[in-house]
């Protein structure tokens, strides 16, 4: 697929401006600001998250060799952006991201990822979608990948701080596997961040400790190192570990707990293994796909979210459920053997995971809520995932307290097919911690390279030093830098990211 040449999409309804009535009022309940009562009771609330999955990865979004007919459906019975942005290009920043509504470079973590023993970098105390439906009155529970970070308990008794010891979040690759009292209950995890159930993992299929974390502890015998698969880091593996049957096993364990919901409303947040590396697709699903054993990984996404539809349809409770498919960063494309070369999984956007150009965080998002927004809906206008929670709060009609969320925006206004036309400001963050700012038409990027995967990587660079600067609208392909024709662009744009970077 040629850069900059977007494939053909299924029909929608674009949406088109109409005003500014809702431009800043992601603080308050839709309800609200309308003057009208929109529903009798709040929605459930289901958020899936697949690791790596691109912007070209779904049939919505043009895919031709891989069949997602379970996320194609609900697009078509809902609502498909095309221009929503992960705040990073790489997984645990964005996901810090999703849950809080905040850039993570404003905490300790300020680049990369955490390692698998790195310690929690989302703040006691933080408001997350998690725990401000639990405060009024939810039921809340987190299935799969977490990689947010946990409080491990070291033989001699201590417990690193990310806060009081920043440098301990970033990744220490000589000291992969620390020596660990597995026996000691994990803290500053999901039960710690609002939600009442977790079972999961602790980070990536690639990462130790290779076992499931059922609330706060871990489930089986950590005693024997891993036999390793692919790009897989040494450690240990509990008894029962199968790589297969990750996905299968978290899901089946967030269906049980959706059948067992009553009549409280609750939030389900189910972050898939898949397709990270190493895909390591489940029997059923092997070769389903015609874009090797990745795209049958992403077939294992589809799966599991046609798993929570049927659930949801067998309590009667799909139409007044609110449910988010997206990603929390672009696909990797430096792994050729693990795809097929007539698949493109960012679609025609440059670059890939990590990478500060748009294939680096440009995502999937598709929205379905029968009793809240229209059909066949498309949202062209820029959208972040740190929006994600002022959106559920005005959805659930949860007032947001003073602070939270503060680099997101509800956009329930742009679901039920209303725009503003108010050109946003996103700032996007490579995995090196370069930044790039986008605003309207306008991205520039402040960084010799893609401060990613992608060559040349470069580095991360600021006036007087040399970025990019590309018009998305004539060039969505970022191919014709206008850094030196446009300077006074680069210098709005710039002051922006200064003015973010210095907000209390």
């Amino acid at each position: 697929m040629r850069a900059g040449v977007l494939p053909a999409l299924p029909p929608g309804r674009p949406v088109r401006p109409v005003g500014g009535l809702l431009d800043h009022a992601h603080r308050f309940p839709l309800r609200e600001v309308l003057g009208m009562n929109t529903r009798k009771a709040p929605p459930n609330v289901v958020l899936i998250l697949a690791d790596d999955m691109g912007w070209g990865d779904l049939g919505c979004y043009g895919a031709t060799h891989i069949d997602t007919p379970q996320i194609d459906r609900l697009a078509a019975k809902g609502v498909r952006a095309l221009d929503a942005h992960s705040s990073s290009a790489v997984c645990t920043p964005s996901r810090y991201g999703v849950l809080t509504g905040r850039y993570c470079w404003r905490g300790p973590l300020k680049s990369g990822v955490l390692g698998p023993f790195s310690p929690p970098i989302i703040e006691p105390g933080r408001t997350t979608i998690a725990s401000l439906l639990r405060a009024n009155g939810y039921r809340t529970g987190a299935f799969g990948k977490w990689h947010l970070g946990l409080g491990w308990t070291s033989n001699d008794g201590s417990v690193c701080d990310a806060f009081s010891t920043p440098e301990s979040a970033a990744w220490d690759p000589l000291n992969p596997e620390p020596e660990i009292d597995y026996s000691v209950p994990l803290t500053g995890g999901p039960l710690e961040l609002g939600f009442d159930r977790f079972f999961g993992t602790a980070g990536s299929l690639d990462m130790p400790p290779y076992c499931f974390i059922d609330q706060d502890r871990p489930l089986g015998a950590l005693v024997a190192q891993k036999q390793l698969v692919g790009n897989q880091r040494p450690g240990l593996a509990a008894d029962d570990w199968v790589d297969s049957d990750v996905d299968a096993r978290v899901v089946r364990q967030a269906v049980d707990w959706l059948e067992t919901a009553g009549t409280t409303p609750f939030f389900l947040y189910l972050a898939t293994a898949a397709p990270h590396r190493p895909n390591v697709p489940p029997v059923f699903a092997a070769g389903t796909s015609r874009a090797g054993v990745r795209g049958d990984c992403v077939g294992v996404v589809d799966w599991a979210v046609g798993q929570v539809v049927e659930a949801l349809e067998r309590l009667g409770m799909l139409d007044d459920t609110l449910l988010i498919v997206t990603s929390d960063n672009g696909a990797p494309t430096r792994f050729p053997e693990e795809s097929d070369p007539a698949h493109a999984p960012n679609g025609p956007w440059r670059g890939q995971k990590a990478d500060i150009w748009e294939g680096g965080h440009r995502e999937p998002f598709v929205v379905h809520w029968p009793a809240g927004i229209p059909e066949s809906g498309v949202i062209e206008q820029a959208i972040s995932l740190t929006d994600l929670l002022p959106t559920i709060a005005a959805a659930t009609d949860c007032a947001l307290p003073e602070g939270a969320a503060e680099d997101g925006r509800s956009i329930l206004y742009l679901l039920r097919g209303s725009a503003d036309g108010v050109d946003r400001t996103l700032v996007h963050h490579s995995n090196d911690g370069s930044f790039g700012v986008r605003r309207g038409r306008y991205k520039a990027v402040f960084s010799t390279g893609s401060g990613g995967f992608s060559e040349p990587v470069g580095h991360p660079a600021e006036p007087p030093q040399r970025g990019t600067l590309f018009d998305l609208v004539s060039d969505p392909g970022e191919q014709s830098d206008l850094w030196e024709a446009r300077p006074e662009i680069v210098a709005e744009l710039h002051a922006e990211l200064e003015a973010e970077r210095t907000r209390p």
